[in-house]
């Protein structure tokens, strides 16, 4: 990336988060491979002159937005692994990125997951991101732990990947369901991930019923 050396370096932060915001909209609204450089000049108010300044490609803007979600996460995560109520801190995460986020953020995200399985430099990206949202899950929930709000028989990393794999699904249903109530399906992934981080709901299968024996 080459940056215009006439702009302050506040002011040449400030029009790279243009630009990112800009390609965010357009990704969501075109589809990151239909949408062109010119597309997201068009968006930030620029000339593509001036736009490939700062970023060489799609891929480096789809690399930019996760650098930028990571740093995000990251804070947010370390936040709430400080709050003494982890469930509280745990649900307004959730809702924060599950409603009150711009749709299109959702979208943007089902885009990358699509190009991820073409683009191997884009799946890099994506996976950095699962990486560090897993990273953020794991450290609230081991300082949920160190306080005692949470039972030391709950498996951290099988709990992670289950939460991880409702978020997924919201966040595809949120993206492409015209029903979605942000509300009643976030409330409804939060009592069930209360259960499951109080102890109360296994999510290994027990022997009687791996050996058929349930009743």
């Amino acid at each position: 990336m080459q940056q215009d050396i006439r702009l302050s370096p506040d002011l040449a932060t400030e029009r790279r988060a243009r630009i990112l915001d800009a390609a965010q909209c357009v990704f969501a609204r075109l589809g990151f491979h239909r949408a062109t450089m010119q597309d997201v000049a068009t968006e930030a108010g620029m000339s593509p002159g001036n736009l490939y300044r700062y970023f060489a490609s799609k891929d480096a803007m789809a690399a930019g937005l996760a650098q930028r979600d990571q740093a995000r996460i990251a804070q947010d995560f370390a936040a709430a692994a400080a709050q003494p109520d982890f469930l509280a801190s745990f649900a307004a995460l959730g809702r924060k990125y599950m409603i009150d986020e711009p749709r299109h953020c959702t979208v943007m995200a089902l885009e990358i997951w699509a190009e991820s399985s073409r683009n191997p430099e884009i799946a890099a990206v994506a996976q950095g991101v699962v990486d560090e949202v897993r990273a953020g899950m794991i450290a609230v929930f081991e300082a949920a732990r160190a306080r005692g709000e949470m039972p030391d028989t709950v498996d951290v990393d099988r709990a992670v990947r289950f939460v991880l794999a409702l978020a997924d699904g919201l966040m595809k249903r949120r993206a492409i369901n015209t029903d979605f109530d942000g509300e009643r399906e976030v409330d409804t992934m939060l009592a069930v991930v209360g259960a499951v981080l109080a102890g109360k709901v296994p999510l290994t299968l027990g022997d009687d019923f791996k050996e058929g024996h349930c009743t």
